[in-house]
């Protein structure tokens, strides 16, 4: 069995050592202050993250995926940016995918032993027939989870462009990927726990990758997500409507019939509304400006 006690991310943190005999509102206090340092620590990997973007634009510009690959929280949370994509953005549910070890049973229930079998990972990404026109991006806060090295290996095999998220520095647990993200956060306040500061700063990540890489494919207008699935449920057609509300300054109800005659499309309804023409011409604009609205909108 390997020691990994060398590892950032297993080192005891000094100022936790007394945890058990702190009162809920000094570990509180603690627990506040270490989670402030996150942001910084993102922040300090800003270049690798950018260029890892720039990958995934890439992908969705040609058509390809953005596959997550990871195990335990890592890979939760990668199956949750991935499943909160097609609500906010529209997009086909596998633009963007999740892979975590022991499939859908680990999302529920820890299985740990599923992280530790490179091969499993290579399977993983042979059964989804992973390509140049890909990117495979693992998560693995440790460094060291052989599920995800053995997934991303397979996936530079194949052609796929390849990024690598951990929270310890490269030269304790090095990579082969493309891009390496290295988001250092330092011990964490229940030692080894990367749930925690890791996981939050994982989040983190994870949310500018997928918002950035969208709104850059012209699934956002100004700050606004004009692709949001409003059949996804009601809060979503209320904000759906609010959109085409802001955008075409019409009043609710006006805003919301105009929604309704497009097929609950936010984006083909602001083009019916500004270009004056029926859905299926305002459909047709879309896809031969290749997406971004602010493009059709500057014409009209």
């Amino acid at each position: 069995m390997r020691d990994r006690g060398h590892l950032l991310t297993e080192h005891p943190n000094p100022k936790s050592s007394g945890l058990d005999r702190m009162s809920t509102a000094e570990a509180f206090d603690l627990m506040n202050r270490e989670d402030a340092t996150v942001a910084r620590a993102v922040s300090e990997a800003r270049a690798d993250i950018c260029r890892a973007i720039e990958l995934v634009v890439a992908a969705f510009h040609s058509g390809g995926r953005l596959i997550y690959v990871g195990a335990g929280t890592s890979g939760r949370l990668g199956v949750l940016d991935a499943t909160e994509c097609p609500p906010t953005f529209l997009s086909a549910p596998t633009m963007v995918q999740g892979v975590i070890a022991g499939g859908l049973e680990a999302l529920t229930r820890s299985i740990e032993g599923a992280e530790d079998r490179e091969e499993v990972g290579a399977a993983a990404v042979d059964e989804r027939s992973v390509g140049p026109t890909d990117v495979v991006f693992g998560i693995a806060t440790g460094g060291t989870t052989p599920f995800v090295h053995g997934a991303l290996r397979r996936s530079k095999a194949r052609g796929a462009k390849t990024v690598f998220l951990a929270c310890v520095p490269a030269n304790q647990v090095a990579d082969e990927a493309d891009v390496s993200i290295r988001v250092v956060t330092g011990p964490e306040v229940l030692t080894g726990s990367t749930r925690l500061k890791a996981g939050t700063a994982t989040k983190m990540v994870l949310n500018m990758v997928t918002t950035i890489a969208m709104a850059r494919i012209g699934k956002v207008y100004g700050n606004l997500m004009v692709d949001v699935n409003t059949a996804a449920n009601a809060k979503l057609i209320d904000r759906g409507t609010r959109i085409v509300q802001t955008i075409t300054e019409l009043s609710r109800d006006e805003a919301r019939r105009l929604l309704d005659s497009a097929q609950g499309q936010v984006k083909t309804a602001i083009v019916m509304h500004a270009r004056q023409v029926d859905r299926s011409t305002a459909e047709r604009l879309i896809k031969e400006s290749d997406g971004p609205l602010a493009r059709i909108l500057a014409e009209s």
